[in-house]
């Protein structure tokens, strides 16, 4: 595989982009914070882009970081901050080339959720149950499928051409919809995940999950954080289903495929009337249920949440219930909001306790007014550790603690905010 290299025009984009952040940072905050996020932003996109990406036969491998393996939700949301920048050929290729290897992935194996950069064998546990040699691991997830559409969608938006949306992309669509039809009724499913080492990661009743209930949403064993699901129907996955479902049918006016719109337009109406009937309590959304009366009232920092529903999904950040939901994940009430001397913040059952994510930080700050989205960039800014990068926890008692030194996901959502706070409007389809 060979490593991508910053050609001089996308150097030059990205010095630009820095200047206006310094500027326009500086403005809010200080001129030592706008220099700072300056360099941070241009070592940061840097870094995605010469160290994360490489090139083989299937298009560009993306790997999330310190863990050598291509996570279709990470690889996607890695490349948000370029979609900005298609204008240049060098990234509307390489935009491109990464979309056509998580097709790739997904025709492998949809219910995968990580890859190797190849046949390779390497794997998180080798006695997962059905974990193929290109499987770095096999967590079924709900928006490990809807990421890819979503990023195909995103970067039509940014590059105007449906070149990409190909044969693959087509037939993968297909696939995808024939999956979360099917997992609608969870019991027809043959998709077990059992990981004898870690009880914790193995899905209960064997491996098939916790029991559902028939509610027209589609079920997912996984969160975003790759953690189990307490109940198999995780509110955030559907509405990001929802959105990738509406994204399908628009591909469709390039495909001609009635059949496919009609279809996706089925599904998308089970899902939304289940989670208006099963996902609400009182006026706020819960972020599980199981369709029996199990309701879990929490939010986590992966994407997506609950939080980040206005990047994630069609629900809007002027929606009463998005408004009502926001409230309550910022409050005391959400089990996993977290505080401390350094910060204040969402966390993970992921992650030790306590501990609060820079990615939940930067989706605080693209989804508030401006004065929070500035005091959530200058909180992350603030708690690197010492080390000049973001990460996917720390402890805000003491940020020198954190959890995975190279984090390339959450350098890029930093980097949105950062965007975001110098008045930059980098977020193509957000609500």
């Amino acid at each position: 595989m060979r490593a991508c290299e910053l050609t001089p025009a996308l150097r030059q984009r990205l010095d630009e982009i820095g200047a206006q952040i310094s500027q326009g940072v500086g403005k809010g905050l200080d001129e030592a914070m706008g220099r700072q996020a300056a360099s941070r932003f241009v070592a940061w996109m840097t870094d995605t882009w010469t160290r994360t990406m490489s090139r083989d036969e299937h298009g560009v491998f993306v790997v999330t970081g310190d863990i050598p393996a291509m996570w279709l939700r990470d690889s996607s949301a890695q490349l948000w901050p370029f979609l900005i920048m298609c204008d240049l050929p060098e990234v509307t290729r390489q935009i491109g080339d990464v979309i056509a290897r998580q097709w790739h992935c997904i025709d492998v194996d949809p219910y995968a959720n990580a890859f190797n950069s190849g046949p390779t064998g390497a794997h998180f546990d080798a006695d997962d149950l059905d974990v193929a040699d290109e499987l770095w691991e096999r967590k079924y997830e709900v928006d490990s499928l809807a990421f890819p559409v979503d990023l195909a969608w995103r970067y039509w938006q940014a590059t105007g051409s449906p070149e990409h949306l190909n044969g693959a992309v087509h037939q993968g669509c297909i696939r995808i919809i024939d999956v979360w039809s099917l997992e609608q009724d969870h019991a027809r499913s043959t998709y077990r995940h059992v990981r004898p080492a870690e009880p914790s990661d193995t899905l209960g009743r064997d491996g098939s999950g916790t029991p559902v209930g028939h509610t027209g949403m589609t079920w997912s064993g996984f969160r975003p954080s790759d953690d189990a699901c307490r109940y198999g129907y995780n509110i955030p996955a559907q509405f990001m289903a929802m959105r990738a479902l509406r994204q399908i049918r628009e591909f469709c006016r390039v495909w001609d495929d009635e059949d496919l719109v009609e279809r996706a337009t089925k599904l998308a109406d089970e899902i939304d009337a289940g989670v208006r009937q099963f996902g609400i309590v009182e006026d706020h959304l819960a972020y599980e249920v199981d369709g029996l009366g199990s309701v879990l009232e929490m939010d986590d920092a992966n994407m997506p949440s609950l939080l980040s529903l206005p990047l994630t999904s069609d629900l809007g950040r002027d929606d009463p219930l998005y408004q009502s939901t926001r409230r309550w994940v910022l409050s005391a009430a959400n089990p996993y909001l977290f505080s401390g001397p350094a910060a204040r913040g969402i966390g993970s059952p992921h992650s030790p306790k306590g501990y609060i994510w820079h990615i939940g930080l930067a989706v605080q700050g693209l989804t508030g007014d401006d004065a929070e989205a500035r005091d959530c960039l200058e909180t992350i800014l603030a708690t690197d550790g010492g080390t000049g990068w973001t990460h996917e926890s720390f402890d805000p008692t003491d940020p020198t603690r954190f959890t995975r030194g190279w984090f390339s996901w959450s350098n890029s959502m930093a980097c949105l905010l950062m965007m975001n706070v110098a008045g930059i409007d980098a977020i193509i389809g957000a609500n």
